[in-house]
């Protein structure tokens, strides 16, 4: 797991951590076009700071470094992505981090508090946009709101909206995700189906990361094959979870195909 590292205002990759990895926040978000992102190469060449997708970057280090920490931890630049083995092994460990996270921080880019002149509590101000923010139809971010203990959720000028506790019950409505859970309920206790339902109406720009991005809602591990369709990649999560339950599995991948 490779960290960033904000330091004296300087920022930096890490070295790949295997074991004795230090505190860290994590980001979750939703992906602009490609040529916004900081990716890892953008990062070692060192040429990121004028890309639209540095100000999430920034907001997540010194949202980090005011909550004392130093290491915070982002998707688009912190995985070598045109290396394989790397980016399988991060997809399948995902769930993890997010859950090992000290902090995660929603960083919801299409939600504004600008209005919100003087009661940024008026919830009834950015509310509207919260419910219709594009996070809640992703595919990653469903892992991402339930794996961390703590996730707090900003608008796009780095206001703090909220936490998954004092948001929980508007969460539960927008997506249908039982309170419970929120709380801390283990995922096991509650059934294929239910869990399955929740990701249905949710995508990912590459259709096979629809399942992929469910292993760690299901506790399993499977190699990737980009190229296989959304469909073949359902059908291997599905036998995987039938292996896991040895109960009868839910056809997902024909119930919700789109």
């Amino acid at each position: 797991m490779r960290l960033l590292h904000l330091e004296s205002g300087n920022l930096s990759l890490t070295e790949d951590y295997t074991e004795h990895v230090p505190p860290y926040a994590i980001l979750s978000h939703t992906w602009g076009e490609d040529i916004e992102e900081v990716t890892f190469d953008n990062f070692k060449a060192e040429n990121y700071i004028d890309k639209t997708g540095y100000t999430k970057i920034r907001f997540c280090g010194e949202q980090a470094a005011r909550d004392g920490l130093q290491y915070f931890w982002v998707d688009t630049c912190c995985i070598n992505k045109s290396n394989h083995t790397e980016l399988s092994e991060a997809i399948n460990s995902m769930f993890r981090w997010y859950q090992n996270a000290a902090n995660c921080y929603v960083y919801l880019s299409d939600v504004s508090t600008r209005r919100d002149t003087k009661e940024l509590s008026s919830r009834f101000l950015w509310e509207p946009e919260f419910r219709r923010s594009r996070w809640f139809t992703r595919a990653w971010t469903l892992q991402e709101l339930i794996a961390p203990r703590s996730v707090e959720f900003f608008s796009q000028e780095g206001e703090r909206l909220g936490n998954k506790g004092s948001l929980e019950s508007l969460l539960h409505e927008i997506t249908g995700i039982p309170v419970e859970v929120f709380q801390g309920k283990p995922l096991i206790e509650l059934t294929i189906e239910e869990r399955m339902r929740w990701a249905a109406k949710r995508t990912a720009k590459r259709k096979e990361d629809e399942a992929y991005s469910l292993l760690g809602i299901f506790d399993l591990h499977m190699p990737l094959i980009y190229g296989e369709g959304r469909e073949n990649a359902f059908i291997r999560l599905e036998k995987e979870i039938g292996e896991h339950s040895k109960g009868r599995v839910y056809k997902f991948y024909k119930d919700s195909a789109h």
